[in-house]
């Protein structure tokens, strides 16, 4: 069988183009947007606003290179099917299960946050509620895909709903349209500290601080294949994600170095300390901080739920190829992949064990090796494409296309060994980088073990 024909999925077909948009936003926006945006602003002033940019334009790159190659073969294997494609064998295993092992490490901290909040609410241990999330999510999963889309949709739509509401807010304070608040105008961005108080350094600094904000919409191309008309959906969700994302995480960013002077931000621990619940408090909201710590909750567990999806898919394909056992390739009555599912569930509360557990020095290693992951995913999706891209348009399957090929991929590349040269010197993002590199090379070394069993 040619990994052309591996293409092809069995696998149930009943999500719409809403239903990918909301993933790649659900799985996108996480509570990082709502505590953790203070961080780069710390480091960079209202600059951040450049990191962000500059932060966007990468992964908007990655994502339409990705989009062009899922719309022409779209495979539940997204970025692992290419780099086979593009490089053999052992490109399509470590990436397949370098963005799985990426996935469960996050849903494990993720599952842990979410938890803790719960916890506090109904007075319970933190493992009572992780316990009911993780078996409700394994439920979700279950069901029809489109059931599924459906649940994810209308999850992450709340979150969404919260950003924009955020936003609209915001305007009519900057402005002094709101009762009690005058106009702000650009006191934050001129006055005493300036448009970049830390200098070009600081700028630096909140860009590593930024850089994988937008990690999680890869799973979009993931999911075409389970969409209605993969080669239409993929092309129009991945402009649509790309775009909503920008404009959140930007409106946002901005909207805070307005209302907020950058010295009195920073990481936020709790919901009572995030720029968005301090900003909406000015605002009047009541009870605003009990509605943020929800919310925050509410984006933990929807990243949960889509990340669910996506490593419970990339097992199936890997399985597919025989680059998994082929117990998890099996399909239940509704076309889902259940045995996957129930592997993505079992680990994902293995991870939020070793949350608890935190083994001196392991933990600090595996997370540490999710910060670097999307490097490594990124590159490998620009290398893919342009291996695949002269093939692809010679064969007539291109419906979705990347800008100024190959100055514009080429340029990408460039920019994504510019920020690992960045976190090498940067002595707290170095770790990143040397953990990240000893787990893909002993996963490299592990699909010489599989290579006999998957011959094309």
């Amino acid at each position: 069988m040619t990994i052309a024909e591996r293409t092809k999925t069995d696998l149930g077909h009943g999500l719409k183009t809403r239903h990918l948009t909301m993933m790649g936003l659900g799985s996108a926006i996480g509570a990082g947007l709502f505590l953790g945006t203070g961080v780069g602003i710390q480091l960079a002033g209202p600059a951040v606003l450049l990191a962000y940019i500059a932060a966007g334009i990468i992964v908007i790159f990655v994502m339409q290179m990705l989009g062009e190659m899922a719309a022409a073969r779209p495979a539940s294997g997204s970025f692992s099917t290419y780099a086979e494609m593009a490089f053999g064998h052992w490109a399509g295993f470590t990436l397949g299960w370098l963005y799985w092992f990426m996935l469960v490490m996050v849903m494990g901290a993720e599952m842990t946050g979410a938890a803790a909040i719960m916890s506090s609410w109904f007075g319970v241990d933190p493992w009572i509620p992780a316990l009911v999330c993780v078996v409700g999510f394994a439920v979700v999963n279950l069901m029809q895909v489109r059931g599924f889309g459906e649940f994810e949709f209308w999850f992450a739509f709340i979150k969404v709903a919260v950003i924009i509401v955020f936003l609209a807010i915001s305007v009519l304070m900057i402005f002094g349209l709101l009762p009690g608040t005058e106009f702000v105008g650009t006191k934050n961005f001129i006055g005493d500290s300036g448009f970049m108080p830390n200098g070009i350094t600081g700028v630096a600094a909140g860009l590593l601080a930024v850089a994988f904000a937008f990690g999680g919409i890869e799973i979009v191309t993931i999911a075409a294949a389970e969409s209605e008309n993969p080669s239409a959906a993929i092309g129009t969700a991945v402009r649509s994600v790309i775009w909503r994302i920008s404009l959140f995480y930007l409106g946002s960013v901005l909207a805070i170095c307005f209302l907020l002077p950058y010295d009195e931000i920073g990481g936020a621990k709790t919901a009572a300390e995030s720029p968005f619940t301090i900003i909406l408090g000015q605002a009047g909201i009541p009870g605003i901080a009990q509605i943020m710590e929800a919310v925050i909750v509410l984006a933990l567990l929807s990243a949960f739920n889509a990340q669910i999806y996506a490593t419970s898919r990339l097992v199936y394909a890997l399985a597919e190829k025989k680059d998994a056992p082929a117990f998890f390739a099996k399909l239940n009555a509704a076309k889902v992949p259940n045995n996957a599912v129930l592997l993505s569930m079992v680990f994902a509360f293995a991870s939020v064990g070793l949350q608890y557990w935190n083994p001196a020095g392991l933990l600090t290693f595996l997370l540490n090796a999710v910060g670097g992951c999307l490097i490594v995913i990124w590159l490998m999706i620009c290398f893919s494409h342009l291996r695949l891209h002269r093939e692809m348009e010679a064969n007539g399957e291109l419906s979705v296309r990347m800008w100024g090929f190959p100055a514009l991929p080429w340029l990408t590349v460039i920019a994504l060994i510019g920020l690992t040269v960045l976190m090498l010197f940067d002595e707290s993002a170095r770790g990143q980088i040397t953990s990240v590199t000893i787990v893909t090379l002993v996963l490299v070394a592990l699909s010489f073990t599989t290579r006999n069993k998957n011959k094309i």
